[in-house]
């Protein structure tokens, strides 16, 4: 096989994600996982319900639809009409995925070609960059630095170059939980027309905001021919192992996606896109829950993280904390993290991982509160012992 790598010089550094090894930790060392963000209990019984009867009655158990069952691709246009008043047309507007995570990588794979520059708000979830690089393009940061992780306008116009093609815009946040404002959000909007740019909004966090409200993007002027907008049923109804994501965005955005699409998973989650198509249609009080729930764990976490001594950066969306270690005498948050199961039995990730620009992140660390009560409780009394 000679002397040349076997794997692509694209993904050179990418080969096992920080989530594997840190979960890896957690079973090893018996420790309390607030890694990896996925909820300790499944969302509602009435869905899981609807999954099965799906399975039961044979619908989905066969190759779904290439864009997605249509029962499910009209629940997502009533949704996004719903609660922001955008019309998509279901038949040639909307794209159902394996995941935002697919979702993601269909159209970086779809819109870039080699060369091509893609601004992303750092730090930025790790298949943000696998996929850029599997493109052949290039990534460019803009660094959303603490203690507030605002995005900079001006140095967004400063990093717009001839090769720009798209901005890849995650809010609310992970991991830092920032909401993009009205104001931050019509100033991107202002700069992707003002330039002709494409944009990619992972939205996957939308229904967890505790301070203000989310607005997509595409609702602002000019920007719904630009941008294809993702988001999933993930994180939104606690089932994370359905993989079920959509895109929705112009006939031609969206083709162009499911090009890419078609030929990574073709279709998936056939019986769950039945569940998932009745789930959109909870009422508004199953959202207010799912809200208020999370913003309670949010703080008996940030509390706990507070008296344990770490400098904490509380969020307004998602279901993650960043914290700072540098109060504890710590400034490497890699290895602090690798050290913290043996030290007190829990387990978090190191914000470094998410980061090009390392110092910047090099001393922050991130937990999930997606976890019960009683799961949190004692995952800061055990923190009490740093």
């Amino acid at each position: 096989m000679g002397t040349r790598p076997l794997l692509n010089r694209r993904l050179e550094g990418m080969g096992s994600t920080i989530f594997a090894e840190m979960s890896a930790l957690a079973v090893a060392t018996g420790s309390i996982n607030l890694g990896q963000g996925f909820p300790d209990t499944d969302g509602p019984r009435e869905i899981a319900e609807a999954a099965a009867r799906a399975v039961l009655d044979g619908r989905g158990n066969q190759y779904p639809p290439g864009p997605g069952i249509p029962e499910l691709r009209a629940a997502v246009t009533e949704h996004q009409q719903r609660w922001y008043g955008l019309s998509y047309d279901p038949d040639r507007e909307v794209l159902i995925t394996a995941g935002a995570t697919e979702a993601i990588a269909a159209a970086l794979l779809a819109l870039l070609e080699p060369g091509d520059e893609v601004i992303a708000l750092e730090p930025f979830y790790d298949s943000y960059a696998a996929c850029i690089a599997m493109a052949g393009a290039a990534r460019v940061p803009l660094t959303l630095r603490a203690p507030g992780f605002r995005p900079d306008l001006d140095e967004l116009r400063t990093l717009i170059t001839p090769r720009t093609r798209l901005l890849l815009i995650n809010t609310p946040h992970n991991p830092t939980g920032t909401v993009l404002t009205p104001d931050e959000l019509r100033g991107i909007a202002e700069l992707a027309c003002e330039h002709d740019l494409l944009v990619i909004t992972d939205e996957v966090y939308e229904h967890l905001v505790f301070a203000g409200a989310h607005r997509p993007l595409a609702a602002l002027p000019g920007m719904r021919e630009r941008t294809v907008s993702i988001s999933s049923a993930g994180k939104t109804f606690s089932f994370t192992g359905w993989k079920v994501g959509w895109v929705t965005g112009t006939p031609e955005l969206v083709a162009a996606v499911r090009t890419a699409k078609q030929y990574l998973t073709f279709v998936s989650a056939g019986p769950f896109q039945y569940a998932v198509a009745d789930a959109l249609r909870l009422p508004d009080g199953y959202f207010d829950t799912l809200r208020a729930d999370h913003l309670r764990k949010r703080d008996l976490l940030a509390e706990g993280l507070a008296a344990a001594g770490f400098d904490v950066y509380r969020p307004d969306g998602t279901y993650f904390i960043t914290t700072d270690i540098t109060p504890l005498g710590e400034t490497d948050g890699l290895e602090f993290c690798r050290k913290l199961p043996e030290r007190c039995g829990v387990v978090a990730i190191p914000n470094v991982v998410f980061y090009d620009n390392t110092e910047a992140g090099r001393s922050q660390v991130r937990w999930a509160f997606c976890k019960r009560d009683d799961v949190l409780a004692e995952a800061v009394a055990r923190l009490g012992r740093l």
